[in-house]
């Protein structure tokens, strides 16, 4: 099984053993890595000139997905060789993507900028739109701080107790839930409407945590109430990753910037961070062994290899670098330096360090 490190694909994986293979979603590209004796070595790149918003793989098939910006959806059977496959997709900006067993099939979700959500059951070979999610009331209040001011699906999860139930978090809209496979869909409230990821655990499936442009929010109910446990003057007061533990429910990890993407342009510089709660939210502790002192490039992306007794974290940066941790956070190592931005949209070009491509 492969890992995939991106900004708007999965963030969790379930394999039997730690993983020796893991692909990253860069401005440039996918870099492949592989695990060595006492570390891992890059592999190769390919999809070259692409800038990948979105990676996810099917462990039974091996097919490996890649959601492009402005450039629809490729898929590729060895990590080599890629093809586009988005036949029935409009849109081709391609922001997120996630995928979930139900009984004998696969269904994978992408969703586009504009917002809008497609679904495919046979390994992308034909997309359909959902388009239920433009019948909410909010729809005509989504908007986007940057031109052309089009909102975006950001994030897609599902209720671990049914493939049936979607979560979609709509940058700037908030989160639409639905219970029949995407056909219709509420709206939840009572948070700030810049919603950029949500988690859950299988272990307490009504507590539902989530990150926002103001700071982290959690439900005890299934996100019928919300908390504001963190907000814009925290250490990361810009969270974009979260992770939660699937059998550890307040087990829970978010990374992000101090501040936003406005202050980028002035600074230039996100002061980056990885935060860890062991109980829900309610106090963190920032994590620093082994990371750099100061990390300029926004922690764009974050995710979570787990198998039986144990679990190692992945983040990647805008500055192109990647971290692994194989001690549940309390030390880091660098795996890989020096890679094209690992971005959501622009974001790299407002941190002059950022990487571009090579």
């Amino acid at each position: 099984m492969t890992v995939c490190v991106s900004i708007g694909g999965p963030s969790s994986y379930e394999a039997s053993a730690p993983v020796d293979e893991l692909m990253v979603g860069t401005i440039d590209g996918v870099v492949a890595l592989a695990r060595k004796s006492g570390g891992w070595e890059e592999r190769g790149r390919t999809l070259a000139g692409k800038h990948v918003h979105a990676l996810l793989t099917d462990p039974k098939s091996g097919r490996i997905f890649a959601g492009i910006q402005d450039g629809g959806i490729y898929t590729s059977d060895d990590g080599r060789s890629w093809a586009r496959r988005d036949n029935g997709v409009e849109y081709s900006n391609l922001y997120a993507m996630n995928s979930v067993q139900d009984g004998d099939t696969l269904r994978i979700y992408a969703g586009t900028e504009p917002a809008h959500l497609y679904v495919t059951t046979d390994l992308g070979e034909s997309w359909e739109e959902l388009p239920s999610i433009r019948s909410v009331p909010s729809v005509k209040d989504w908007t986007f701080p940057s031109d052309p001011h089009d909102a975006h699906v950001k994030n897609i999860t599902f209720d671990p107790r049914s493939p049936d139930t979607i979560f979609c978090a709509i940058e700037v809209g908030g989160v639409l839930k639905s219970e029949d496979r995407g056909k219709t869909w509420i709206e939840l409230n009572g948070f700030y409407e810049d919603v950029h990821r949500l988690g859950q655990s299988p272990g307490k499936p009504d507590s539902l945590y989530m990150t926002t442009g103001d700071g982290f929010y959690s439900s005890a109910d299934g996100g019928g109430r919300w908390e504001h446990l963190t907000s814009g003057e925290s250490r990361i007061g810009y969270p974009d990753g979260l992770v939660v533990h699937p059998r550890q429910p307040e087990l829970v990890f978010m990374s992000g910037a101090n501040n936003g993407p406005g202050d980028w342009r002035k600074t230039p510089d996100a002061d980056s961070a990885i935060g860890r709660t062991r109980d829900g939210g309610r106090n963190w502790e920032y994590l620093a062994g082994g990371l750099p002192a100061h990390i300029h490039g926004n922690i764009a992306a974050l995710c979570m290899n787990v198998w039986p007794g144990g679990f190692e974290l992945f983040s990647a940066t805008t500055d192109g670098e990647v971290f692994h941790s194989g001690d549940g956070g309390d030390s880091w190592s660098t795996i890989a330096s020096g890679l094209p931005a690992v971005s959501k949209g622009r974001h790299y070009r407002a941190l002059s360090g950022a990487a571009r491509p090579r």
